[in-house]
């Protein structure tokens, strides 16, 4: 009997592990920081940025590509784009760790269920990409599924929607860049380290060094930030970017399960009617996706025999 040969490193078996693993820790990170639920979320916020610029400073010294920092930095409008993703970025951040802190866990994982929805909808706008009818209901329903979680609550969702919004802007940001992932996630953290030290002192300190514990785990932040997307910029180097955006549902999946069946949050009525919507909507979104990546496929594919055969 023959063994199973291992998956090649490149291989998209591989990469769709890679992409899992980094979705994994994502969608279970609001469990880490509830443990820092008694340090303010400014404070987290701001050690998150030290040593996770530390460490991906780091990987880049021991690959030998500090060069690209600078280099990366020379060309004005992409300084300007950096600077505005850190911006974004540092946002999107601190609305994660106030809602875990504050029992908003379960809106935050709505969030980046309304993520993939709203970066189609910033495609259209900023891109000039084309929606397909399937992708217009899909957005049309998440819009609906958040109309009527407002009237049902009397409140608008406002952490879902900024972090979705954020990230998405964020994810436009980055569309533009000419550097690799780890190269620019490194300037944008970098450029607010100034600030993270500012607001540290201003406080004098903060709740670090006061217990060993929380001093652990605020270095650890860092690395909690950092290794998932080194391994998210792996998986997009081995998957196509339609496979990447299906095995993404497993973050806000593992939200929602934490925020649920760990913080026991309320899931109201209105929550019943909302979710399942914007579940539709993305099953929606997914299927329409997969079939337009399958006939560019084909086209593709098409086009290669028919140059070959000439």
């Amino acid at each position: 009997m023959q063994n199973t040969p291992s998956p090649n490193p490149g291989s998209p078996l591989s990469g769709i592990l890679l992409m899992a693993a980094a979705c994994t820790v994502w969608g279970l990170s609001g469990m880490y920081y509830k443990l820092l639920d008694h340090i303010p979320p400014i404070e987290v916020l701001c050690h998150r940025t030290l040593w996770s610029a530390a460490l991906f400073t780091g990987v880049l010294a021991v690959q030998g590509r500090l060069r690209a920092l600078p280099a990366a930095m020379r060309v004005p409008r992409q300084g300007m784009l950096i600077a505005l993703g850190s911006v974004m970025i540092s946002v999107n951040w601190f609305a994660f760790i106030w809602s875990i802190h504050n029992g908003h866990a379960m809106e935050a994982s709505l969030g980046y269920f309304l993520f993939p929805l709203i970066a189609v909808l910033f495609g259209a706008l900023f891109f000039g990409e084309r929606l397909a009818r399937g992708q217009q209901l899909a957005v049309g329903i998440a819009a609906l599924a958040i109309a009527v979680l407002t009237a049902g609550l009397g409140v608008a969702p406002w952490i879902a929607l900024l972090l979705a919004v954020t990230f998405g802007l964020y994810g436009a940001i980055k569309k533009t860049l000419g550097v690799g992932p780890v190269v620019s996630v490194t300037l944008e953290v970098l450029l607010l380290v100034p600030v993270a030290l500012i607001v540290l002192w201003t406080i004098g300190g903060g709740s670090f060094g006061q217990s060993a514990q929380d001093g652990i785990l605020l270095v650890l932040s860092g690395v909690i930030t950092a290794i998932p997307l080194i391994l998210f910029s792996a998986a997009t180097k081995r998957v196509s970017l339609s496979a990447i955006g299906l095995v993404q549902y497993l973050n806000p999946t593992l939200q929602f399960g934490v925020a649920t069946f760990i913080f026991l949050e309320p899931f109201t009525p209105w929550h019943a009617i909302a979710f399942p919507m914007i579940w539709s909507a993305l099953a929606l979104y997914s299927f329409v996706a997969l079939r337009r990546d399958r006939a560019s496929r084909r086209a593709l594919k098409a086009v290669g025999t028919s140059g070959t055969s000439r």
